[in-house]
């Protein structure tokens, strides 16, 4: 496994990637994984794209992903990215999405698992009230990246 960094407006990411595609993005104040700094093919192509999406160059990532998870955290995150550039989806959505209307908590602690936010949009998920609730890279990052994309929540 290799990681490399990228600065963003919202800090330094660190982008791990394994030989079959990227496996991890981590925000500034997580704790790094013990591996080789390098580059490759898939690191390459997702901060290339990272940096588009942050320029407001790129609505869709079209990078190789080597997701790991549950059977269960994998079908949550398949439905994220199914959710556009500019839209957003409530727990409870995402819950009725995927067949379990009575999921939504569910549902948030896959997302707070989720190994490559901004890329997989965790972000795009708020709360039925339209408030912002949790995120592993914190709500002020959460907050700019539903600016970023022009979607209005409740502070």
């Amino acid at each position: 496994m290799l990681y490399d960094y990228l600065d963003t407006p919202i800090g330094r990411l660190t982008i791990y990637s394994s030989e079959n595609g990227i496996m991890r993005i981590d925000f500034p104040n997580d704790k790094h994984m013990k591996c080789d700094r390098g580059t490759n093919e898939f690191i390459d192509s997702c901060k290339k794209q990272l940096k588009l999406y942050f320029d407001g160059r790129l609505r869709e990532f079209k990078i190789k992903l080597d997701i790991r998870g549950t059977d269960f955290q994998k079908l949550v995150w398949k439905e994220l990215m199914k959710i556009p550039y500019g839209f957003y989806a409530t727990y409870g959505e995402i819950a009725k999405r995927i067949g379990k209307p009575n999921a939504s908590r569910a549902v948030g602690n896959a997302l707070n698992k989720n190994p490559i936010p901004i890329v997989i949009p965790c972000h795009r998920v708020i709360g039925s009230d339209m408030t912002l609730k949790g995120f592993g890279g914190g709500l002020n990052i959460k907050a700019f990246l539903l600016k970023h994309e022009g979607i209005v929540f409740k502070k």
